[in-house]
């Protein structure tokens, strides 16, 4: 039989399920913090477009994070708001798709974004003399395109599993926003290919990509402290301090929600997806703040903008 005669024509997403007296103020912490990531993002790459002292390869790394930051929460919280605030909980079979491509496809890029960070600093601090030679703009923009295909290539077939599926049973997602497993459980056919594709692959690839941070950061820990003096070790540090921090605010909660998911029966389902919100809004929200708050030449081009316009 034809099963795209199956294919529904919306979903309607629940929301948080459990919490839906409560959407209308649940709502309003999520919209100031998309708006904190939407303005700090959007400053940060103001920053690195005008002030030429902030094109080297680290802060173009940067710059794509930023840019990345802003579709993951893009993708997801404006939809959120609209289930919480207006009641608007259909969605296209298509628009349920395209929203799921581009919140993995922002994660697994992320992801990617950080490792190439790591191996920037790695190449700063291990071989300085080298640096310019070894991170030539050439060797960034190639960089900066292969982590873009890797990423399109990983997340590009979770589209085609869920379009060969036939939906005939409810069309109900007990989410906020459309998830590769959560959409393909509504299907009325064998779905073990979208679960072993969508864990193993995705994951194997972030993990892949936390093991070469790992690498990176022991070698440049071993570099460090092979500095002769204090100062130079500190101040070795310090530049990877911001660094640090984003990697653990955003692996630590992806991971955490990412096994719930396929192996926490016991997580309640209503802190779950609440957890899975928070993800997706907090780390774009936060990562210009660190890098702000961390990073020199950041700090002092903010101080000098904002003191700019009080003047004025």
């Amino acid at each position: 039989f034809n099963l795209s005669n199956y294919n529904p024509g919306h979903f309607i997403l629940v929301g948080i399920p459990g919490l839906e007296q409560y959407h209308v103020w649940i709502g309003i912490p999520f919209c100031i913090i998309y708006i904190v990531a939407i303005v700090g993002n959007c400053i940060l790459l103001y920053l690195i477009a005008v002030e030429h002292s902030l094109h080297e390869p680290m802060f173009f790394f940067l710059s794509m994070l930023a840019m990345t930051d802003l579709i993951l929460s893009t993708a997801g919280v404006p939809r959120t708001l609209s289930i919480f605030w207006l009641g608007a909980r259909e969605i296209t079979f298509p628009g349920c798709l395209t929203q799921m491509f581009f919140l993995h496809y922002s994660f697994v890029l992320d992801s990617a974004i950080l490792m190439a960070m790591a191996f920037d600093r790695y190449a700063a601090i291990c071989s300085p003399l080298r640096y310019t030679t070894i991170l030539t703009p050439r060797t960034i923009i190639k960089i900066a395109v292969g982590i873009s295909f890797r990423s399109f290539c990983i997340i590009l077939p979770v589209v085609f599993l869920l379009t060969r599926l036939p939906f005939c049973r409810t069309r109900i997602i007990p989410h906020t926003y459309c998830e590769h497993i959560g959409v393909a459980r509504l299907a009325c056919a064998d779905i073990s290919i979208n679960i072993w594709y969508g864990f193993c692959v995705p994951i194997m690839t972030v993990i892949s990509d936390v093991i070469l941070i790992a690498v990176s950061y022991s070698l440049i820990l071993c570099a460090v402290f092979r500095l002769p003096s204090w100062d130079a070790r500190h101040k070795a540090l310090g530049t990877c301090g911001s660094h640090v921090c984003v990697i653990l605010m955003f692996y630590t909660p992806a991971l955490f929600s990412i096994l719930a998911h396929r192996f926490g029966h016991n997580v309640s389902r209503t802190f779950h997806i609440l957890f899975a919100n928070l993800y997706i809004v907090i780390p774009p929200a936060l990562n210009p703040v660190v890098y702000g708050v961390k990073t020199k030449q950041i700090r002092d081009k903010v101080m000098l903008l904002f003191s700019t316009k009080v003047a004025e």
